[in-house]
């Protein structure tokens, strides 16, 4: 079954040079682990995402769609990155989701890819 692993951090937690130095540092550690779970035949596809500020959002509502600059809601967390995985269940699927990189303050959501 395919999961989805999207990872959320605080978007702070990049600026400044030194903010900078710990992105490029677990920038690696996702591409070590990716390595990994291609190597164990889980890897389907995965990505960093560009900083939440050159993000639009198209918004539905009764009367039409808009679009507005940023994420569509105001959160500390903002999705950095995604991991497409393949997995017998959802445990395996934690497993991998455990060894993702994610920097204090963030979270790793694990999510069943739709089938139908």
């Amino acid at each position: 079954m395919q999961y989805m692993l999207l990872v959320y951090e605080p978007e702070r937690l990049n600026q400044g040079a030194e903010g900078q130095a710990r992105l490029m540092e677990v920038s690696g550690k996702h591409m070590a682990l990716a390595k990994a779970m291609s190597e164990a035949g889980a890897m389907q596809a995965g990505a960093g995402l560009q900083p939440v500020a050159t993000a639009t959002t198209v918004r539905t509502s009764a009367g039409g769609q808009t679009l507005h600059d940023g994420p569509f809601a105001e959160t500390r967390e903002h999705l950095g990155g995604f991991y497409m995985i393949e997995a017998a269940d959802l445990d395996e699927a934690i497993k991998w989701a455990r060894q993702v990189p994610v920097r204090p303050g963030g979270s790793c959501e694990v999510r069943p890819v739709a089938t139908h």
